[in-house]
Formats: structure tokens, C-alpha cells, sequence
């Protein structure tokens, strides 16, 4: 896992065999700005020798924090650090917990829609409009049928794609039902579970796992954990649970300022994030990010790298405290 405190861009422009050829890469450091510079110089020249000697390589990196990164350290702000673990702000504003080795499970009751909510909508709407005209023998009849089914599929795609749960209990049926096969077959395992907007939490309390390690990709395709999630902590070599509240769950409507809101931002724009953020953590101190429902399995197994990172993480999500979960 790695959370640099400090980024640059390296850029090199130059003609070759008559072409000019602009190639840039990010580059980081955890010691000084010049040091980033230097890394980010390094790579660029390197990627640069690369493009020109006939590799097909993209000529700009991709500016992103953590969800889309592709092995890329995580490119967020640090808010704190304890222990190994670093506490980060993600792109729309909420704390992060980070850690390398206490694994963290997430599971979504129902999945986050991946496409536009339009689109989502559009489908469902058309064969309603389609089947209630043919019914109704009148082109109003499906008209009306088409705006009904629309309404009522978009607000499901909105909440969809938002991450919230659906009202439907059968999904958390068989979520909890998952997590109840995968003890029977592991009894030495010790799982904390959280309830979350979207579905449940596990913290794995009795060992501590790497993020690459095959064990860890059978726990998430035996538990249903989401597949972006499973691919981050792949990719990012860690694990990675929300510690504070979305801002639209607890009503900041604005998205963070600047956007896009990846780290690092340009000093002059700092005074509008950071009015931002004053406002986000003022509403976000009555809700908790998680709820703590239970802890299953061998509960006297336990890691002292898990136990300190779970002290942590039910302090800083106020998992304790009764509060709303946003």
C-alpha cells in the first residue's frame, strides 16, 4: 500500500524522426515535493524511451484518486496516519480508512448500477408503453404506461446508483445467509459485522491477510463482495472501508469544490475546498458511516494489528453510537 504525501507531472516534448512527441507521467514521494518532481522526471523519461522505441503506451496518465486506478498509489489527501493504517479523503469528500493487511469486506445488498440512470429507465419504460398501447388499443394509453414505468425505474436507477438499498429484504437474506455458510466452512475465522446503508461490513478480527493473497480472493467470491471493490484491493494492495457519511445522504447537494476533487489541488482553489470540507464534517457529526450489529466465528482470536485498527475504525465511523448511518 502506498498513500504518497507528495505529487508532481514530469512532461518531455521532443521530435522524433520528424514527429513531436509529448509524453507525461505522475511521479510521488513521501519526503519533499522535489522529490516527487524527480520521480515523476524519472518515469516520463522512461515511459518516453519506451513510446519511441515502438511500444504502444498512452502518452498522458490518467489523473485519479483511487476508484478507476490501475496499480497507481492512492492519490488522495491524508488526513492522518496511525500505525500502518492512513486515514484519507476520497473524491466526493468522505474519510477513508486505509489499511494494508486488516481486511475489511464490503457487501452490497444490491448492486451499484454501473450505467446511466437514463438509460437504465429507458428500457423498462419503452416495453410498458409498447405493451400498455397495445392494450389499451391507444397510443395515450401507452404514452401514460411509458412516463409511469419511467418515473418509478428512474428513481430505482437513482438510488441504485448511488449505492443505497433497496427496500427489499431478500437481498440482506441472502447476504447474511453467505456470511453464515462461509463460517460453518471457516470456524477459526472472527468476522465483526457492520451494517451499512447499502449492505454489511466484515472486519476480519483473528489474522491479518495480504490484499493479493488467493485466500483473500476466495473470502470475497464466497462472501459476494463487489467487484470494483475485489479489484481495488488488488490493484491498490490494500483494504479500504468509509469512515464519515456521503455528503448527498446528509444533505450537501453540492458535490466537493474544486472538481474533479483529486488530490493534490492548486493552492488559490484550497480556501473553496477547504469551506467544503468545514461544512461536510459539520453535518456529518450526527450521522455514523457504519453501525456494529455483531461479532461471529472464534471470537477469542484475535490480531493486534486487527484490534488496533478496529478501535480506530469504530471510533472515527462512531460504528458505537446510535447515530444515523449515512
Amino acid at each position: 500500500m502506498i498513500v504518497p504525501q507528495y505529487w508532481a507531472e514530469g512532461r518531455i516534448q521532443e521530435r522524433v524522426d520528424g514527429k513531436q512527441i509529448t509524453v507525461r507521467r505522475y511521479g510521488w514521494s513521501d519526503d519533499s515535493p522535489l522529490a516527487a518532481q524527480a520521480h515523476a522526471d524519472q518515469r516520463t523519461r522512461e515511459a518516453f524511451d519506451r513510446i519511441t522505441s515502438g511500444e504502444t503506451l498512452e502518452r498522458r496518465e490518467r489523473k485519479v484518486a483511487y476508484n478507476g486506478a490501475d496499480g497507481m498509489p492512492i492519490r488522495e489527501e491524508i488526513v492522518e496516519r496511525q500505525g500502518e493504517s492512513v486515514v484519507t479523503r476520497n473524491g466526493y469528500g468522505a474519510r477513508c480508512l486505509n489499511t494494508p493487511d486488516v481486511m475489511f469486506v464490503d457487501i452490497d445488498f444490491d448492486e451499484p448500477l454501473r450505467t446511466s440512470v437514463f438509460g437504465f429507465a429507458l428500457v423498462p419504460a419503452l416495453i410498458a408503453g409498447i405493451v400498455g398501447g397495445w392494450t389499451a388499443k391507444t397510443w395515450i394509453g401507452g404514452l401514460i404506461a411509458a412516463i409511469v414505468v419511467f418515473i418509478v425505474a428512474y428513481r430505482i436507477g437513482l438510488a441504485k446508483k448511488r449505492g443505497e438499498a433497496s427496500t427489499n429484504p431478500a437481498p440482506e437474506k441472502r447476504a447474511a445467509e453467505r456470511i453464515g455458510r462461509f463460517l460453518h466452512q471457516h470456524p477459526d475465522w472472527h468476522l465483526r459485522v457492520y451494517r451499512t446503508p447499502a449492505g454489511f461490513r466484515l472486519l476480519a478480527m483473528h489474522d491479518v491477510f495480504s490484499p493479493t493473497d488467493m485466500t483473500v480472493a476466495d473470502c470475497f467470491q464466497a462472501l459476494g463482495v463487489d467487484k470494483v471493490y475485489a479489484r481495488m484491493c488488488r490493484n491498490q494492495n490494500c483494504f479500504r472501508a468509509r469512515l464519515s457519511a456521503k455528503p448527498w445522504r446528509i444533505g450537501i447537494g453540492e458535490h466537493i469544490r474544486p472538481q474533479p476533487g483529486v488530490w493534490p489541488v492548486s493552492p488559490e482553489k484550497l480556501p473553496v475546498r477547504d469551506a467544503w470540507i468545514a461544512q461536510y464534517e459539520k453535518a456529518a457529526e450526527g450521522h455514523a458511516a457504519c453501525q456494529y450489529l455483531e461479532s461471529v466465528g472464534n471470537t477469542g482470536r484475535v490480531h493486534p494489528n486487527a484490534q488496533a485498527v478496529q478501535e480506530l475504525h469504530d471510533e472515527r465511523t462512531r460504528a458505537l453510537s446510535g447515530l444515523p448511518i449515512a
